[in-house]
């Protein structure tokens, strides 16, 4: 089975910096632990390694975010693209130990 490359942040924990990313571990824990963090998702560290090995986009992350966002559109009654109740988005980087 081919592992997710798309985690939303109430998926994982602290511990997963090498799979999630600082940023991406930090918001997982802080979902945890009941902290008011907006509804989002991670990219895995594995995706960007693909991407930087074969320098192509590997084949199942377009779906994986397609699938994020449609779910971050159901959360929050929002939709990516409407002018009317745009779902906005910030999209940040960083290594596992930013």
């Amino acid at each position: 089975m081919t592992e997710k490359l798309v985690h939303p942040f109430t998926v994982g924990d602290r511990t997963q910096s090498d799979l999630l990313g600082g940023k991406g571990a930090n918001l997982a824990e802080m979902v945890r632990i009941g902290l008011p963090v907006p509804p989002g998702f991670t990219i895995t560290t594995q995706a960007c390694r693909e991407y930087l090995s074969s320098g192509t986009m590997p084949e199942a992350l377009q779906s994986e975010i397609a699938s994020a966002l449609k779910d971050l559109e159901k959360s929050t009654g929002k939709a990516f693209g409407n002018p009317d109740k745009p779902l906005l988005v910030s999209v940040r980087s960083g290594a596992k130990f930013s």
